[in-house]
This record gives C-alpha cells, sequence and structure tokens, in this order.
C-alpha cells in the first residue's frame, strides 16, 4: 500500500496517463480529431455514428470530457468570437503525438477481440 502512494507522490507515469484519459468518449475524440478541426456538433455526430449499441451523448458530457482534454493539452479550443458562436476543436502536437498509440491500442484491440470471436464461435460449435 504505501508503495503505490509513494509512485504517486513520484509521479508515476501509468498514472497520470490514465487520469489524463480516463473517461468513456477522451480516446474518441482525439481519434476523431486526427483529421482536423471540428465544430462541437461534428464532434458529437462522430460519437453518435462510432459506437454500435452505446447511448446518445448528454451536451453536458461531451462538454465536460472536451473542457478535460482542453486542460490536458492533447486539444486546442478556438473562439471565433462571432455570432451565432463559432467553436472549434483541434489536437494540439500533444494530442497528435498520442494518435499512433490509439492506433496501435485499436490494432491490438482489433486482433484480439477477432480471437476472442473466433473462440466463442468455435466452443459454441
Amino acid at each position: 500500500m504505501g508503495n503505490r502512494k509513494s509512485a504517486e507522490s513520484r509521479g508515476c507515469p501509468v498514472a497520470a496517463f490514465q487520469k489524463m484519459i480516463s473517461g468513456k468518449y477522451k480516446l474518441r475524440i482525439i481519434w476523431d480529431l486526427q483529421d482536423g478541426p471540428r465544430r462541437y456538433g461534428e464532434i458529437r455526430s462522430g460519437l453518435l455514428r462510432g459506437g454500435s449499441g452505446s447511448s446518445e451523448i448528454a451536451p453536458r458530457v461531451l462538454s465536460r470530457e472536451l473542457k478535460a482534454l482542453t486542460a490536458s493539452g492533447l486539444i486546442d479550443r478556438k473562439d471565433y468570437g462571432v455570432v451565432p458562436p463559432k467553436v472549434e476543436y483541434r489536437l494540439t502536437r500533444k494530442g497528435r503525438s498520442f494518435v499512433p498509440v490509439i492506433a496501435a491500442i485499436r490494432n491490438w484491440g482489433g486482433r484480439h477481440l477477432a480471437q476472442a470471436s473466433s473462440g466463442e464461435l468455435a466452443a459454441a460449435e
């Protein structure tokens, strides 16, 4: 127990990483922003399109995720100061450096989920 606390106080990179990306939608938001800046509605549409069987994201939840990603330095928020409001979100350099990590997670999931599905099918036969 004492070792874990001392590792966190020294700035454990795994704990810091986990805290930075915790949340249901953060990885998907970063993934969607890799193709360029997006407005709030475009990000929301992308999240709705992406998950089969997932419930619709509440605006408050999306706003919270975007604020957290901005605070962590992974995305940047640009407010154009016009009426009607126009705000865009884009990846920062730090956020762009994270895209290959998400791609590796995606590839790993694709390989292992496919293996799990084929194993389940074989067991059912």
